[in-house]
């Protein structure tokens, strides 16, 4: 009698984080390496779990637990499983939380350079402390964009990259006609830098609009403008929040049951992408200290590629030009 194996799980949805960092090849983004089968290989090789872990929040650990789910932690992201024919609930929302595990993170990944403080304001009509920690971006398929179209169509859990902002600092991400652009000094005033002429052709990073915005019960005074509610099982240290709802009524490809509640056939997969950083890179006489050279245009810092025989900078030595308070650049310094 031969044998046979039935699963009895299906995909619910998978996150990857893809650090562009461990990626792509020097100023070539990873989505476009080619050959395939180049890009595959540097997948294959790539685990984010020394970098960031994903944990599901205690509410959301015991929603999985009832709909009979696992939750698994994957070298890209992870991974979470519901039993075939099980109906999950239309109105079901999963939390997780992300928290930074490499140091030299802030190092090495493009982000404004935004406070996160936590703030705890006690509410008298409620008797109870809120705590908030502001510039905390949520993640979520309710509101991510996409790419590309049918078989080959991308999910990311970041919303579409907004317009420049007045507000906006060094780093920040923005469109400006169908151009994908980056600010290299804060605003007003900073300069900024193409990254690409379509932003279509690029993946779509966290950016600065996936800050979303605070709304504290009626009266309460100094919660932040931006950032998240630190409820049961969130830690202090979270970075981002990743956030996921069985329905998104205007694409069916970002939700993550059927029309019958179900687990779909093929479960999607979602993307979070993080940006390398790009600096100048300035050379220095290792005896001297005295400024060599330096470059005229931002360098990205990648673990692959770029430098040609150039030595590269250090990951963590990056240092920031200022004009008062304003950052008006990002410099590398290499010592040769």
């Amino acid at each position: 009698m031969a044998e046979s194996i039935d699963n009895p799980y299906r995909r619910l949805f998978q996150i990857r984080l893809l650090h562009h960092f461990w990626l792509d090849e020097g100023a070539t983004v990873f989505d476009l390496i080619a050959p395939q089968a180049k890009r595959e290989k540097r997948l294959l090789s790539y685990d984010a779990r020394p970098i960031l872990a994903v944990t599901p929040t205690a509410a959301t650990a015991r929603a999985l637990a009832g709909f009979g789910c696992i939750f698994k932690s994957t070298a890209p992201g992870c991974l979470v499983a519901a039993p075939k024919g099980r109906v999950i609930a239309a109105d079901a929302v999963f939390e997780f939380a992300v928290t930074v595990q490499d140091p030299a993170f802030y190092n090495y990944t493009a982000l404004t350079l935004r406070p996160r403080k936590i703030h705890e304001i006690f509410y008298p009509p409620e008797k109870k402390i809120y705590r908030y920690k502001e510039n905390v971006p949520v993640l979520t398929n309710l509101t991510g964009a996409s790419r590309g179209n049918g078989p080959g169509k991308t999910l990311f859990l970041s919303t579409g990259v907004p317009a420049l902002a007045a507000d906006d600092q060094v780093e920040s991400l923005f469109v400006s006609g169908a151009a994908l652009m980056q600010l290299t000094g804060d605003q007003p005033g900073g300069g900024s830098r193409q990254l690409a002429p379509q932003a279509a052709d690029l993946p779509v990073f966290v950016h600065q609009g996936d800050l979303p915005a605070i709304a504290p019960p009626a009266g309460l005074v100094g919660a932040p403008a931006r950032g998240v509610l630190l409820t049961e099982g969130m830690p202090d240290r979270v970075f981002a929040v990743i956030r996921i709802t069985a329905l998104r009524p205007d694409d069916e490809d970002f939700s993550i049951i059927d029309a019958g509640g179900h687990a779909k056939t093929i479960g999607p997969v979602f993307d979070i992408r993080f940006k390398s950083r790009s600096t100048i890179w300035q050379y220095f006489d290792k005896h001297s200290g005295a400024l060599i050279s330096a470059e005229t245009d931002p360098l990205p810092l990648t673990h692959y590629g770029n430098a040609g025989s150039r030595q590269k900078p250090s990951q963590g030595l990056v240092q920031a030009e200022k004009s008062g308070d304003r950052i008006t650049g990002l410099v590398s310094e290499i010592f040769i």
